[in-house]
């Protein structure tokens, strides 16, 4: 690609905003044109995060600036449900490829988005329901043929990302019954967000672990309906560890086959073999969220239970890579016709 891809970020000081800066500084064949926030506008990136200086010194500007009203070739919106679904449209008839964060373009019809927003108790009317259906799920190892084709992709969810890529060869391949399946999520706090809140007090969080949303998580939708057109029911239970980042899922189904761990390998290995950021091992592999800190990478590990005829699988990403902002990359990059691990090819950061 001889021209740069032109890349404005809505949503800039937040940790996913903040997440595709710090990507996008070390991508060879993209940089930064805008960044938009509506909290810090006037200031520069890096008075909002000092680490910065040197590597960009951009100003954040509001998001009706004229001096970000501009046509760029991809928008990032790092940004909460509702915002995307407002401005995306507007980016769109610019010409401007566009990465929605958000639940707003995660599902393809209207009733599916009303059923995601009822279960939140969110307003279930959708401001762009013409988009719908043009919008892929941008998962690059499910649905990487259609997100080439795209122009408008909604980011996955952290949570839905383990579970999904966790579970998506076993369920393809009619290894467990798909009705039951039990998802133990554990994330780090840095999956809350930027905003302070007491719970996520140093007092109140050091040494402490907890359960939360019970009575229904939003990923639990994304993890319902994505699984290849199969209808799944999850039990989903979200933990959040005095950890910054990572997370890590662990799945159980119910087998419906007599196969060796051997075998779940072997079909596992085959389904991600065209996907250089999933790595399948054995249940004897010594990986945490450690090994993906950081990376782009989802270490999935196997493991067959034979005495319950169980299947375990453990999915671990970093939440604000794979989970956020690195994924985001992920599919820009589909979408622009360039390897996958353009400015992803990375070890983790150990210890």
């Amino acid at each position: 690609m001889n021209q740069k891809i032109k890349a404005k970020v809505v949503g800039a000081t937040g940790y996913g905003g903040l997440g595709i800066i710090d990507l996008l500084l070390r991508h060879p064949c993209a940089e930064i044109s805008a960044l938009v926030a509506r909290e810090d506008a006037g200031k520069r990136i890096s008075d909002v995060y000092p680490h910065l200086a040197g590597f960009c010194d951009m100003p954040i500007h509001a998001a009706d600036d004229p001096a970000v009203q501009g046509k760029y070739d991809v928008v990032f919106f790092s940004t909460p449900d509702r915002v995307g679904m407002a401005d995306a449209k507007a980016e769109l008839a610019k010409g401007a490829k566009v990465i929605d964060y958000s639940g707003d373009f995660r599902f393809t019809t209207l009733a599916a988005y009303q059923d995601y927003a009822t279960r939140l108790g969110k307003d279930p009317q959708h401001l762009s329901p013409e988009l719908l259906g043009t919008n892929v799920y941008g998962m690059p190892e499910l649905h990487r043929a259609e997100i080439a084709r795209a122009n408008l992709v909604g980011n996955p969810g952290c949570f839905a990302t383990s579970c999904i890529l966790g579970l998506a060869p076993a369920l393809k391949a009619h290894l467990v019954n798909p009705h039951g399946l039990v998802c133990d999520c554990k994330s780090g706090v840095s999956g809350a967000g930027k905003k302070a809140k007491p719970q996520f007090h140093y007092p109140e969080r050091c040494e402490q672990i907890n359960a939360y949303r019970l009575s229904g998580h939003q990923h639990v939708c994304e993890v319902e309906r994505l699984q290849a057109g199969q209808d799944v029911t999850v039990v989903f239970t979200a933990q959040v560890l005095p950890i910054s980042r990572g997370i890590l899922s662990t799945l159980y189904g119910d087998l419906t086959q007599d196969v060796t761990e051997a075998d779940v390998l072997d079909i596992y290995r085959k389904f991600y073999a065209e996907s250089g950021f999933v790595r399948v091992l054995p249940s004897t592999a010594a990986v945490g969220t450690m090994s993906v800190r950081g990376t782009n990478f989802c270490d999935i590990v196997v493991s067959v239970d034979a005495r319950t005829r169980k299947l375990r699988i453990v999915s671990i990403i970093d939440n604000l890579m794979k989970g956020q902002a690195g994924q985001a990359l992920q599919n820009m990059n589909v979408m622009f016709g360039l390897p996958e691990n353009t400015g992803l090819n990375q070890p983790g950061m150990y210890p």
